[in-house]
């Protein structure tokens, strides 16, 4: 199976799809090339009978820094048919098991996509980080749908309004991820469980995972793309335009003049 950009690897081996974020001089961070490519593997792993789980990964300890921010400069990154959704679609309805092999930063869509995972396995080293409020977005992906229903209002409401970093075991503490490893040991034992789940009956795990989620799909949808609004407007912000410019300027952002 094929990659439509450098920046995302794809192997297939003993059934497993493997998808690689390869841009490690930006930290992983993803373009809209790269969600288009990681969108169109999982559609067309999706209806390939060879292909029974997939796996996602990023390279030189890095999982992923998240969206690059010029892209999203542009204000058009969470529009319905943009790259960002069609990833988000591909893999919220991905009857297949995903697995997740984490290291080092998963910021932003880098934890989200985490809770359409079935398995998540990270390295002790894993540094995870919902930072939209900082950036004067709002929470995607179903994230403020899930993230309630998964550790309760409490500690949800201060991942998403603090914005603030957390280590891999409170990612399995509150029920994000499943096991903490060793660094080097995060895409092996990852590996490891796909092979397993490889090797069972698939019909079988497509129908357990459909049972799985089906209580949240439909009200999963309705908040991915009731975010989606609110994003996109806020990508319109003055409050992001100075969030996103302090970032690529090095400085601390100043929100004290707005309302």
């Amino acid at each position: 199976m094929q990659s439509s950009c450098a920046e995302i690897q794809a192997t297939v081996v003993n059934r497993v799809l493997e998808i690689t974020i390869n841009r490690p001089e930006r930290k992983n961070a993803l373009t809209m090339a790269m969600y288009t490519a990681m969108a169109d593997l999982l559609n067309n792993a999706a209806n390939d009978k060879h292909i029974r789980v997939a796996l996602i990964t990023g390279v030189r300890g890095i999982f992923t820094s998240g969206n690059d921010l010029l892209d999203f400069l542009g204000g058009s990154a969470n529009e319905g048919d943009s790259p960002v959704s069609q990833f988000m679609l591909a893999l919220y309805n991905f009857p297949k098991p995903v697995i997740t092999a984490v290291t080092g930063v998963a910021v932003g869509i880098g934890t989200t996509m985490l809770l359409h995972c079935d398995l998540s396995i990270i390295a002790d080293d894993a540094m995870f980080q919902l930072p939209f409020v900082n950036l004067g977005l709002c929470p995607e992906y179903a994230s403020s749908y899930l993230l309630p229903r998964i550790m309760g209002n409490a500690k949800a409401s201060e991942l998403l309004m603090m914005g603030e970093k957390f280590d891999a075991q409170t990612a399995v503490d509150v029920g994000i991820c499943n096991e903490v490893v060793h660094p080097g040991e995060a895409l092996r034992v990852a590996k490891k469980y796909a092979l397993k789940l490889a090797e069972k009956p698939p019909e079988a795990l497509r129908i357990t995972k459909k049972l799985l989620r089906q209580a949240t799909h439909d009200k999963g949808m309705e908040f991915i793309r009731k975010e989606a609004d609110y994003f996109q407007q806020r990508l319109q912000s003055e409050e992001f335009k100075e969030a996103a410019n302090a970032f690529l300027e090095k400085r601390e952002a100043d929100f004290s003049r707005f309302d």
